[in-house]
């Protein structure tokens, strides 16, 4: 894209919004996300001026199981309702987390050797080289955890005992390690990786029933959220939820292509890992609702990122690589948490990589090019977030709002 395409449309301010947020992977269900969400929103009130209230979770509606929740957003005399539609998938974290730790070591290893056998680890590096080493991380940890198991076992052979001893060092250093692993491990999360990427294996290849099922009952609720009028819809998509709602909206515009005709409509990628799953080479299907996704008229795509995230494809094109480099290209949307975050904050997270990925959907300290609160509860349409930086920041006065349109 090229400029901005709606800088001579009339200024217009929403007032009612209707959100589709897919999370991350995440052990949480709607009721966190939507406590989560109001605890987030009450921070940004004081940084952008705004009020906020997130109203209570409700059950979803008719054929679909999705919960969601309104909020009443009042900046600069303008009210804004929005309706944000939970799309999480705490019931596939769960599913690929079950299971005694060998299972789930046995699991996630073979999940590791099919991303290696797909191609996955070579586009990893050719594209995203911090993202390669995201992928090794709880291999390289485990085969580390596992070596040092073995080392202590035959730690007295180095003293002259006889090979015998392993008879008896051998399961004693099997319970030390099936006792301690977890603990040591559960700081860096490497049993919650191993099962994230047993799901993006599944989801690439779509050769899950459990996936297929959630996949096909969350189409159907995206149909059903999208009957609500309202001046704009937005996709909102974190991490591995970015395959996910790619997978939904694009199987329901194959299905009825004229859904959104009409609609204006927003695809924000939050540190999208959708080229985790995308560039595995059973991904075709993923693929295919890429460019159909892209390419839908007047839909507007972009994705926030953060060079200090290394858990996504910093700068990667992800409609591109995915095979369609003549569809309209996202733009990218970049944020540096320094500027975000007050210094005590910064430097408490910064060296915790999945606490930083998450900062994406949570609230700053200061005024940023990007706001979670601000793009699915905000007076200003979403797609503005396409077109801000840190010497352009989004403005909610009311003289102000009309300029920043």
């Amino acid at each position: 894209m090229k400029g901005d395409p709606s800088a001579n449309a009339p200024p217009a301010l929403v007032r009612r919004r209707t959100v589709l947020h897919f999370p991350g992977f995440e052990p949480l269900d709607a009721a966190a996300h939507r406590t989560r969400y109001a605890r987030t929103a009450a921070q940004s009130v004081s940084v952008w001026d705004l009020h906020v209230k997130a109203g209570p979770l409700q059950p979803g509606e008719g054929e679909t199981d999705v919960a969601f929740f309104d909020v009443c957003c009042q900046a600069a005399n303008q009210e804004v309702q929005s309706r944000i539609h939970l799309f999480e998938h705490d019931a596939l974290v769960r599913h690929f987390s079950k299971g005694g730790l060998v299972m789930r070591l046995l699991a996630g290893f073979r999940a590791g050797c099919r991303v290696v056998y797909q191609g996955g680890v070579v586009a990893y590096f050719r594209n995203a080289w911090r993202f390669g080493l995201f992928f090794l991380f709880p291999f390289l940890f485990i085969g580390l955890a596992l070596a040092l198991t073995v080392g202590l076992a035959c730690l007295p052979l180095m003293f002259g005992f006889g090979i015998w001893t392993l008879i008896v060092t051998l399961p004693l250093a099997a319970i030390a390690f099936a006792r301690l692993f977890p603990i040591l491990s559960a700081r860096l999360h490497v049993l919650h990786l191993l099962a994230d990427w047993r799901m993006a294996v599944a989801v690439s290849a779509l050769d899950d029933p459990v996936v297929d099922h959630w996949l096909e009952s969350r189409v159907a609720a995206a149909r059903a959220a999208l009957q609500t009028a309202s001046d704009e819809v937005v996709v909102s998509a974190h991490s591995m939820g970015a395959s996910l709602a790619v997978h939904v909206l694009g199987t329901l515009l194959e299905r009825e292509p004229q859904i959104l005709a009409g609609r204006q409509v927003v695809f924000a990628g939050l540190g999208g890992a959708l080229l985790q799953c995308a560039l595995l080479r059973p991904a075709g299907r993923l693929r295919a609702h890429v460019g159909r996704v892209a390419a839908q008229p007047g839909l507007v795509w972009f994705e926030v990122q953060c060079l200090t995230d290394a858990i996504h494809f910093y700068r990667a094109p992800p409609v591109a690589l995915c095979g369609h480099r003549d569809a309209p290209q996202p733009r990218f949307v970049f944020i540096r948490l320094k500027q975000m975050l007050k210094a005590e904050r910064y430097r408490r997270i910064r060296l915790n990589f999945l606490r930083v990925h998450r900062q994406y959907v949570l609230a700053a300290d200061r005024r940023a090019p990007f706001d979670f609160t601000l793009m699915t509860a905000g007076p200003l349409p979403a797609a503005r977030f396409a077109y801000f930086s840190q010497s352009r920041l989004p403005k909610l006065g009311a003289d102000e709002m009309s300029a920043s349109l």
